[in-house]
């Protein structure tokens, strides 16, 4: 029995899964406050308060600018913290791959290279959109990078979670891919849209109606895209239930986006909570038909 014991102890395959549990973990954990940071960016920019710090990194030239704090100001302040704590989970995440690179795939140690990559560009852009006034195409490349950012970490947890696949999957990696890209483009396009205020501009001085409909055109294949993987996820036979699972939430998460930009656009941006929730909902849907990729790639 002792050396069942010691045996258990030193097994490889043991240590391997917990280094892979103790990664995956943090990873998911990075997911959760890169979708959030995109939150609090979407709130900033509707409120207006992507200038409430007229400097940077500081605020104000202080690490918690108290006696200017207010609405703005805080939503802004918020939302370097966080991008922050993104950029010291990421380094962390880094020393751990590399610590524990011969109990990790061989990808991952390059991935989490990739993602620290991200993580430095997405911060020298931050600065930039501060520096540089909210410049149109520096706002839609910092939007741009962070949904780079949070599908390639959608794409390593999902990556590293136990799976046994069915092998019926197919071609459905594929069709989800192809509904990802889409997505992808339809959410900078988005982005585009809301930097330069192209709904207001069509509406008052017809301008910039052009950015406007190829947002508004993008809905097509986008939601075309989406529903195929629906519709044929539900007419593959023995599909893993985790793919249903994705392929039911894509769907669902459609319908609510639908939705919430109908009303959104109906109502010309005025509600500050529907603009955030468009942009939350278009960015969950993105990371899990990501999710779904994955999983269908290694069915």
């Amino acid at each position: 029995m002792t050396e069942s014991v010691i045996h258990h102890k030193i097994n490889p395959s043991s240590a391997k899964g917990s280094a892979q549990k103790l990664v995956r973990r943090l990873i998911w954990k990075i997911a959760i406050a890169t979708f959030v940071l995109m939150a609090i960016g979407s709130a900033t920019r509707v409120m207006n308060a992507g200038l409430a710090c007229p400097d940077w990194p500081l605020c104000y030239g202080q690490l918690i600018p108290l006696a200017q704090m207010n609405f703005q100001v805080f939503l802004e302040w918020f939302h370097r913290l966080d991008a922050f704590l993104i950029g010291l989970s990421t380094l962390y995440l880094v020393g751990l791959c590399f610590w524990f690179r011969h109990d990790l795939p061989r990808w991952l140690p390059w991935a989490c290279f990739l993602t620290l990559a991200l993580v430095v560009v997405q911060a020298v852009l931050g600065g930039l959109t501060v520096t540089e006034l909210l410049r149109f195409e520096i706002v839609t490349a910092h939007l741009g990078t962070a949904l780079l950012l949070f599908c390639m970490l959608i794409a390593m947890g999902t990556a590293l979670m136990p799976y046994q696949g069915t092998t019926t999957a197919r071609k459905l990696p594929w069709l989800a891919g192809l509904a990802v890209g889409l997505i992808y483009l339809q959410s900078l396009l988005g982005g585009l849209s809301a930097s330069r205020w192209a709904l207001n501009q069509c509406y008052t001085i017809l301008e910039l109606c052009s950015v406007l409909n190829g947002h508004l055109l993008g809905v097509i294949p986008t939601s075309i895209s989406t529903l195929a993987v629906v519709f044929f996820s539900w007419r593959t036979p023995a599909l893993h239930p985790a793919l249903r699972k994705l392929a039911n939430l894509s769907g669902v998460l459609l319908m609510l986006q639908i939705f919430v930009g109908f009303a959104t656009f109906h109502l010309h941006l005025e509600v500050e909570a529907l603009t955030v929730t468009h942009e939350a909902v278009g960015t969950a849907l993105l990371g899990g038909l990501v999710a779904y990729t994955v999983l269908a790639v290694r069915d």
